[in-house]
Formats: structure tokens, sequence, C-alpha cells
């Protein structure tokens, strides 16, 4: 490196995935942008991050010193619950509220499936303790706590060596003074257990999932807190100054003291950074309609975004878990590069959701796999380089994928490449019907919208996806880490909220709102003054749940600061509700339900400059491969471009193939490719099916 030159302030993203780790490091200094992929380390998930930090400095040339910002998506929260591997939990609950974690809402998510087993609670009965205590809907005290049952519960505790403990009472979120007593309690007696009490996690109501989503925070805490420890006493190791933020599921990043707090706020980590990086591209680009579409080893997440703004959601399942917890409005189907091809009892052929992994991972990765996978049928159409991805870094064994997919074919009946196309045609219906089920069943045309793909495994399907949905597909210059970029246009979030039950005719409900809002932003600021970034900066987003009276479910709406706050949110529930459901109710009372607060720190943006169109431009391929395309029937003769050859302007016309260190771009014969000033390659469908 040059003495005189200035130093870089390099921003770097990571992006932990069940198979591969993304890296997007980006020089301010020169705006450069490098990038990098290695494989994951599932048993020890903090070794490719920094593994990766090692590379992708020595590959660009800058000194751990110089790094001013990393930012983590990880899945390691999602797989400590997938997985079952967080800590030893008890639960501390009002007396008779003991068995609603197996109660639940009674209802039965397989009923025709006489074998189907209910996921066993993450506390076992004997770590379930019951407290007498009652606080009314009303906040007030029915039965005072119960202070020496509360001294023998925490002996208890101590007794059995728990590691951390939930504390959820009923209508705890009216009146958290009991909850807050036995949390103060066990803190004090217990320093060493981790301990996540409900009214500070979601003071809701819905006290099923409030419950389900207190234990399951309590139940990751201690491993995120030694994963996040550990990273983060690393990446100091490796020289850098700054500590590295988290992604949360939000669309924000966090602090890992907050994180480590709130690992319930972390479980969609990964995918929000994929969102986050593709509405600001799409943005970029003017293209403010867009679904997503990132596929990855493991599996697809699709998130439609109109009028450049993401769906957010504030409850979900997963693996019959139900959460409360914000987060964009992700749906994932098990259909990545890694998923394997069975038949299943009744001789159909399936595709997922089970996945190879990062290890041993396809067949052709020459890693002891012998099933085969939706990479494995890429490589014997010729989709997939025949020797290496990664630039070189991951050698490929196209015998391999062949031995393995023929194994399956002689069960069918089929040969090899009948059973290869049919695998991925089983894979792309469950992504097209991922996609329509984020527009079609909201009442959304996806021909409205702009396929963006990307992921390691997104460029390779989605012409083909997009043929069937008749979309106009978005490739971004670096779909393969997209994930990873992502993370450098986030801005530090939190979002918290409040259950209040307020009707419109309540005299005092304008107060009410006014005072509500104004707790939820000054408990908000509080929570991001741990950040190392002013809190003056803080922007405050609001909105609340409403619903018509008699309802049971609500719909978020905007509550705009200043003016008539009553009137406007009244306005805005009514013109949603006609929306979601086609009509609205205007003479019917209200509730205003459960309160939000989003604030946020603005965090620098990536600066990227748009390149002018050279006009026709004539580009060479760098090679020639046989790929084959069911459409035709056969093999053909098609050009591999580079991506980095493909300037402004360009058009080509399919069959073609473009490869990239991240990722490869499949062009059918029926689409052509074009590169925008963005970088971006808009796919289109030469022979589109009519409106």
């Amino acid at each position: 490196m040059a003495a005189d030159r200035a130093p870089a302030r390099a921003r770097i993203g990571l992006d932990v995935g069940g198979t591969f780790t993304d890296l997007f490091l980006l020089d301010q200094a020169s705006g450069r942008a490098v990038r990098h992929k290695l494989p994951s380390t599932p048993a020890d998930p903090y070794q490719a991050p920094v593994q990766g930090l090692r590379e992708i400095l020595r590959k660009a040339g800058i000194a751990a010193a110089e790094v001013e910002f990393i930012g983590l998506g990880t899945t390691v929260a999602t797989n400590g619950l997938l997985e079952r591997k967080g800590a030893v939990t008890a639960l501390v609950t009002t007396k008779g509220f003991r068995d609603l974690l197996e109660i639940g809402r009674q209802r039965r998510p397989h009923p025709y499936d006489l074998f189907k087993r209910k996921v066993d609670p993450l506390v076992p009965r004997q770590l379930r303790f019951e407290v007498d205590e009652r606080i009314a809907a009303d906040g007030s005290v029915i039965v005072p706590l119960d202070d020496t049952q509360l001294a023998a519960i925490v002996e208890q505790l101590e007794r059995r060596q728990v590691q951390s403990v939930a504390v959820c009472l009923l209508n705890s979120y009216a009146d958290p003074r009991h909850e807050r007593q036995i949390a103060g309690r066990i803190r004090e007696r217990l320093p060493a257990v981790s301990v996540t009490a409900s009214h500070e996690l979601i003071p809701e109501f819905r006290e099923f999932e409030r419950l389900s989503s207190t234990v399951i925070n309590a139940y990751l805490m201690p491993v995120m807190k030694r994963y996040l420890t550990r990273f983060t006493e690393e990446v100091a190791g490796l020289g850098v100054k700054r500590t590295p933020y988290v992604m949360n599921s939000g669309g924000g990043i966090v602090s890992p003291a907050l994180a480590s707090a709130r690992p319930i706020d972390m479980l969609l980590s990964g995918p929000s950074g994929g969102v986050s990086g593709a509405l600001y591209l799409a943005q970029l680009s003017g293209h403010p309609n867009i679904i997503t579409f990132d596929m990855g080893g493991t599996s697809t997440d699709v998130c439609l975004i109109q009028d450049s703004r993401a769906e957010i959601t504030h409850g979900r399942t997963i693996n019959a878990f139900p959460i409360r917890s914000t987060a964009v409005d992700v749906h994932t189907v098990g259909a990545g590069g890694s998923s394997i091809a069975w038949i299943d009892a009744g001789g159909m052929l399936r595709v997922g959701p089970h996945s190879a992994g990062a290890n041993p991972g396809p067949a052709c990765y020459g890693r002891d796999g012998a099933q085969p996978t939706v990479t494995d049928a890429n490589v014997a159409l010729g989709r997939l380089n025949q020797e290496y991805l990664l630039d070189g870094a991951l050698r490929i064994d196209a015998s391999r994928s062949l031995k393995a997919i023929e194994q399956l074919a002689r069960v069918k009946g089929l040969d090899v490449l009948e059973a290869a196309a049919a695998i991925l045609a089983i894979s792309n219906t469950n992504i097209a019907q991922a996609i329509r089920f984020v527009s079609v069943e909201r009442g959304l045309d996806p021909a409205d919208f702009t396929l963006v793909a990307f992921g390691g495994a997104g460029p390779l399907h989605a012409a083909e996806v997009a043929r069937e949905l008749n979309m106009t597909v978005l490739i971004p210059p670096a779909p393969g880490v997209l994930c990873a970029m992502g993370v450098l246009t986030k801005d530090i979030q939190i979002d918290v909220s409040q259950t209040r039950l307020i009707g419109q005719a309540d005299p005092q409900a304008g107060a009410q709102l006014q005072s509500i809002f104004e707790s939820l932003a000054q408990r908000a600021v509080e929570m991001l003054k741990k950040t190392d970034i002013g809190a003056a900066q803080v922007a405050l987003e609001r909105t609340v749940d409403v619903r018509y009276r008699g309802q049971n479910f609500e719909l978020t709406v905007p509550a705009p600061a200043g003016g008539e706050l009553l009137e406007a949110v009244r306005a805005s529930f009514d013109a949603a509700h006609e929306r979601m459901y086609g009509y609205a109710q205007p003479q019917a009372p209200i509730e205003l339900v459960t309160f939000r607060v989003k604030a946020s720190l603005p965090t620098p943006r990536p600066k990227f400059a748009a390149d002018p169109a050279a006009g026709a431009i004539a580009v060479q391929p760098r090679a020639q491969r046989r790929t084959y395309f069911e459409a035709i029937g056969d093999f053909v003769t098609c050009p591999v471009f580079a991506r980095d050859d493909l300037p402004a302007g360009v058009t080509l016309q399919g069959p073609a193939i473009v490869e990239q260190m991240d990722t490869t771009i499949v062009v059918p014969p029926d689409f052509e490719a074009s590169a925008d000033g963005w970088g971006n390659l808009l796919l289109r469908c030469t022979h589109r099916t009519p409106q």
C-alpha cells in the first residue's frame, strides 16, 4: 500500500448462511467493492465469519485497523431453535398457567396426520414453576405476590442449576410490578443466570404468544451471548477497533449487547439483509415494486415490496412455536441449491425441504455427499461450471452429480437428463408458488412487480420462475453476497410495543395515545443510547394496531405525530381494511390495541455511481458449454460470458450463461439479458404470454 494513500474507511457486511458465509467490503476512500464467499462452519459458527474477515481484508489490501464498520447477519438463533440447542431454561408464571406452554390454543396443525406428534415444549414441566399472584387486565392487583413462595422458587432454580429463566405472568403487560419483582430477585440471587421478563421483551396481550416468545428468548439468550462474545473478541483480535453490529429481523442493526438480550429479534437476521439490499438497489435503478427472490443453499426466501416499502409482520410461527417479534414479512420454502431430491412413499419425486447443507453438501462437492441435490441437477445439465465454482475456490466433480442422479432416475424409470430436468422443474414450481403466496393471495398480480433474484442459486433459476409468472428479472451486480451488502444499507434500529385497549369513544383517548407514544419513544431512545452514535439523531416512526369493536385481530396503520391523531388513525384504518378485505365500516366504533414505535439511527449508505451506456456493443464469450434446456429437449452449445465483461447497454440473446465469483446466471433461449447503468442485469422473456 502506498505510504501517501489516505486511510481506507472500510465497511464490511457479513451474512452467515447454512451453507456459505458471504462478505461484502466497501472501500469508501476509492469506492471499490470487494466480494468474498467461503463455506460456513456450523459446528463452530464464529469461525467462518472470522476467517472470512481475514481473507477479504487480505484480498482488498486493507488493514484491520482501517475498518470502521462490521455488520453481521447470523443464523445462530434460528439454528439454536430449530435444532433445540438452547440453554437449560426454567419458567416462572402465574398459578394455574404452567401448562399453557403445552395447551397453547388447542390447534392441530396437521389434523389428518394420525402419526404427527406435537413439538415438545422448550421447558419441561418439572422446570415450570407457579407463583401465587394475579393482576387484572386493567392493571389492578387481585392477588398480591407471595414473597415466601417466590423465595422458595428461587432456591429451586439455584438447586436445579438452570442457565436461563423466563418470567411471564398473566396481564403483566397492563402492570409489570410483580414480574419486575420476580426478575429482580432472580437477578440478585443468581447473577450468572440469564433472565427474560415478558414486560421487558413484548408487553403485549394474548398470553400464549407472549409466553411462547418469552420462553424462546430465554432459551436462546445464553447461546447468543456466548456466540457474540466470542465473535466480538475474535474481531478485536484481528485488530478491528470498532465493535461489530448485528442484523435484526426488522430491517435494522443493533449492538451485540441488545442482540444478546433479545435473540428473538435475530431469528430472521439473514433474510432481512437481502430484503434491505434488494430494496436499496431497486430504488437506485427505478424499480419501486419488487418481489425479492433469495435462493441460497438451504432455502428460498421471498418478500413483497410495494412503493419501496417492505411488508412487515409482528408475528409468525417457526417450527410450530408462535413468536411475537417485528420482522420483514419473508416467506420461506425449503428449496435451495443443497435441497435433496427424493422419492416419497407414494412414489412421487420430491425436492426439499431436507438439505445436504455445507457438509457434506451436494454430491459434486466431493465431500462424501451421495444424495442428488438441485446443484447436482444444474451441474448435470451443464448450467453450472463442470470443474469449479467461486472462481476456482470450490472444485466440482460433475461425474458424482451424474452418479447421484442416476440412482434416483433408475427408480423412476427415467434417464439422467430427464431426472435432472424434473428436479429443476419441481424446485422452480415450489419457488413460483411461494411468490404467488406473497402476491396473488393478497390480490396482487406478480406481473406488476420486478423479480429481484439473488443468493448463490437465485440467478440460476430466476428466468424459469419468471416465465411462469410473466415477470421481468433484475439481477444485482453481486447477487451471491447481496445479503451481506444489505447490512451496509441498514440503520441502527429498535422496535418497541405496548398493549393498551382504548376505544375511540373514550373521552381521554387522544391524551392516552400521546402519553403511550411518548413513553414508548423514551424507552426506545434509552435502549439506543447503548450504541456509540448520538441519540440526538434518533428518528421515530409510530404505528398502532387497530380493529373494529368485536373483531379478534388487528391491522397495523401509521400514527403520525401532530394534528388530530385519532382522526388520522381512523382514516388510515378504514382505508387499510378496505384494501385487505374489500370493505370498510366508517360508522363502526374502533379499538386501538397495541402501540408501536420504531426508533432508528442513520448510518452511511454505500455510494454507487451509474455508468453511461456505450451504445451497441459486441461482447465475446470466454468459453462455450453444452447446456441442456428442457424447452428444446436437448443440449445446445451455449456461450459463457464473464459478468465483468458486460458493460452498461450490452444485450445478450439467449441461450447464454453468465458466470461470476458468487453466482451463475442462466439466460434461456426465449430470454434476453441487458445490463443497465447500475450494473444490474435485466432478463426479459421474448415470448411473453399476453395478459
